[in-house]
């Protein structure tokens, strides 16, 4: 998706952009080896909680010897050198430290869920606006080269037709030190659970395939929930209706087999992918699609074949191409004097009414929620 400026062959040709990562994060390691990958970007700096958990976290993910380390945020941000900062922690945490960052005058990569609500995240983005910084999550898939040729073959009416339903469903198994210890079960680090872990990439699909139109109604899906001891979602499903007969589910959860799958089906065409959030190769991702299928007369077989598998290559893995494009908009910010790009801050800010609105449908009993 990408916007006017420069091009990724223009951009790359430029500086790279300087990144700064607060927090030794497990996904910490994962963007450290993005940045690394990416022509574009370049590692400059790392801080912890303590001097030594960065240290080590520096020399554990290939940080050039010149990296400045540090054991707090604070002064990370107060690095001169530091552009730009990718900030892992806890949801609780994002609210405080984006607007620090924003006011720091760097600009925020930030880990998904990008908050706890989205009254905290427009919070968040009022100041990365005001401070002329730019502002992305951190959900990868978006940017893999198999999004944008799925999206093609979704906008053509001939092979597709009119979108009519989309099913998304993303879920993996917690073993008990998970369920005990990870942040995500913890309701003071990041209170939406499995919704805005996994079911963030769910909705996200769904809010893709519908070219980010909102839906009109959202309604929890009972029986579907599951809470830990301190009530934190470790399950739940949802239900999506647009004013036009458009439809589409949802379940995510930290309770059954892995399973990353999304299917888009219109009055013509279906699109299957297993392996949405996390391609299974680094080097390529595929897909199905489907055109006109149907049965014989004697319904004993497909007419035609109802799935031709798409491979798509990449020279990069989806989350150093997420890296490469925002350095790409930091750089029109920076060398073409360009305001920062909204398109990725609306698009958070819609997955995150959606998980208003899921959240309030349990609250409520399961009552369908207006959004």
């Amino acid at each position: 998706m990408m916007t006017g400026c420069a091009t990724m062959n223009e951009i790359e040709t430029k500086a790279a952009v300087r990144f700064g990562i607060m927090g030794c994060a497990a996904i910490a390691r994962k963007v450290s080896r993005a940045i690394g990958l990416a022509p574009d970007a370049r590692l400059v700096a790392v801080a912890s909680r303590t001097l030594e958990k960065a240290r080590q976290f520096a020399a554990e993910n290939a940080f050039p010897d010149d990296a400045h380390i540090y054991g707090s945020y604070e002064e990370l941000l107060q690095d001169p050198v530091v552009e730009a900062v990718y900030i892992p922690l806890p949801t609780s945490l994002h609210r405080r430290w984006v607007a620090e960052a924003a006011r720091s005058g760097k600009h925020v990569l930030v880990e998904k869920p990008a908050a706890l609500n989205a009254g905290e995240l427009q919070e968040m983005l009022a100041i990365c606006e005001e401070k002329g910084v730019q502002f992305m999550d951190g959900t990868m898939w978006m940017h893999h080269p198999r999004t944008a040729k799925m999206r093609e073959l979704l906008s053509d009416a001939t092979l597709f037709g009119n979108l009519k339903w989309v099913n998304s469903a993303f879920s993996y198994v917690g073993d008990a030190y998970f369920l005990e210890n990870d942040i995500r079960v913890k309701a003071d680090l990041d209170g939406l659970g499995a919704l805005g872990d996994a079911g963030w990439y769910c909705i996200r699909s769904i809010l893709w395939a519908v070219d980010y139109q909102l839906p009109k109604t959202v309604t929890a899906i009972r029986g579907s929930v599951s809470r830990n001891a301190a009530g934190v979602l470790l399950s739940c499903g949802s239900s999506l209706q647009w004013d036009d007969g458009r439809v589409a589910t949802f379940h995510c959860s930290f309770d059954a087999n892995l399973t990353t799958h999304l299917t888009v089906t219109g009055t013509r065409g279906t699109l299957v992918l297993h392996d949405f959030a996390l391609p299974c190769e680094d080097d390529s991702a595929t897909f199905s699609f489907s055109s006109e299928s149907g049965l014989s007369a004697k319904e004993r077989e497909w007419r035609p074949f109802p799935s031709i598998e798409h491979r798509v290559p990449t020279d990069l893995p989806q989350e150093a191409c997420m890296v490469r494009e925002f350095a790409r908009l930091v750089r029109c910010i920076t060398d073409s004097g360009s305001k920062p790009d909204q398109t990725w801050p609306a698009i958070t800010k819609k997955t995150h009414l959606v998980i208003d609105a899921v959240m309030a449908s349990i609250e409520k009993g399961f009552e369908t929620v207006l959004l």
